[in-house]
């Protein structure tokens, strides 16, 4: 087996962050602890990909060894990052559920003003698509049943948060689990 080859991983996504249109960081949550360790690479590295897209037509960059896709709406930026051996359709389905996840949230209103506004939601909506740099889920109408957010109505009760820690745990231990069996039997083979 060839040794350059990268092992398959779950970890398919790296960094997640929405920039408005000067570049300002509005939302950045970093899921690989070892790619930009402090917020001064962080935004250093957001400044480089705004600069290389915020003109750009494409939806794909490459940039310091990481595979980017991205997409604007108005007033933002949406980007999504992975490793250079990355699947690009993957990364892009990423992106896709969470702007039309939040697209349905901010019933199509997709701008900085409403997007901070209901940012407590947005988190919400990155929780439940990627946890850990693992993708939970592509489908933006699944996403929004789960969140269950209504940008009218109070969005955050005790019982939400409650039941939304509640079903992540849940979703958690089953993922580990999961894990133990194919370890189990992996190690038996």
């Amino acid at each position: 087996m060839d040794s350059a080859a990268v092992e398959p991983s779950l970890y398919t996504v790296k960094a997640v962050f929405i920039l408005d249109n000067d570049g300002n960081r509005l939302l950045s949550k970093y899921y690989d602890p070892e790619l930009y360790p402090s917020m001064k690479e962080q935004k250093n590295f957001e400044t480089n990909i705004f600069n290389k897209t915020h003109k750009a037509d494409n939806e794909i960059s490459f940039l310091e060894g990481m595979t980017i896709v991205y997409k604007s709406s108005i007033d933002l930026f949406f980007y999504v990052v992975g490793s250079a051996q990355e699947n690009e359709l993957m990364l892009m389905a990423v992106l896709n559920c969470l702007f039309e996840s939040l697209s349905q949230m901010l019933r199509k209103n997709v701008e900085k003003r409403t997007l901070l506004d209901n940012m407590d939601g947005v988190f919400l909506v990155v929780d439940e698509i990627i946890d850990g740099g693992v993708i939970l889920e592509s489908d933006p109408q699944q996403v929004i049943e789960k969140v269950n957010y209504r940008a009218d109505d109070n969005p955050l009760s005790e019982q939400s948060v409650a039941q939304h820690i509640t079903e992540k745990l849940a979703l958690t231990s089953n993922v580990l689990q999961s894990a133990k069996e194919q370890i189990k039997w992996s190690i038996l083979k």
